[in-house]
């Protein structure tokens, strides 16, 4: 039998985007940093987001039914420690320019890219629920290099142009 604190390091070794992953509704705006975020399909575009069922984040994602997973760029570590912070909900959007897409979610403004969602299906599984997500809209920026985490800290890839001088 595989222990957890195994799993965990072994996980730890999968290189993973970060994401702010927002929502706004009934249950209040409320956003947090995850690693767990998957594409399942493209026809129709869904997502997926893995959030453990006893995080104070549960409660607000389950009552809205929509999100933004707001894939965070180099330039983001900051916002990345904000939204996994102990510190309020409306604390941690005071980082970071925000403005909406179709859903009402927050989405990052200059975040890499950003996935408007609606809930369709939550799975129960262990510890965490899995929430599939179909894309209503998706916003694109110009940034080149994007915030991954790897055997537990922040790493940046991504492509550097060199300039090229034509004679």
């Amino acid at each position: 039998m595989v222990e957890a604190t195994d799993f965990r390091d072994a996980m730890s070794l999968l290189s993973s985007a970060v994401s702010v992953v927002t929502t706004a509704g009934v249950a209040d705006r409320h956003g947090f940093t995850a690693s767990a975020v998957c594409s399942v399909t493209d026809t129709p575009p869904t997502l997926l987001v893995c959030m453990n069922q006893s995080s104070r984040s549960h409660g607000y994602f389950s009552e809205n039914k929509i999100l933004t997973v707001n894939v965070l760029g180099a330039q983001h570590q900051h916002i990345s420690n904000v939204f996994a912070s102990k510190m309020s909900s409306e604390e941690r959007f005071e980082y970071g320019e925000w403005t909406t897409l179709e859903t009402g979610a927050p989405v990052l403004n200059d975040a890499l890219v950003s996935f408007d969602c609606e809930i369709e299906q939550v799975q129960a599984v262990g510890t965490h629920d899995i929430f599939i997500c179909r894309i209503v809209a998706i916003q694109y920026n110009s940034n080149d290099k994007s915030l991954v985490y790897f055997n537990r800290s922040y790493h940046h890839v991504g492509r550097v142009l060199e300039q090229v001088e034509m004679v």
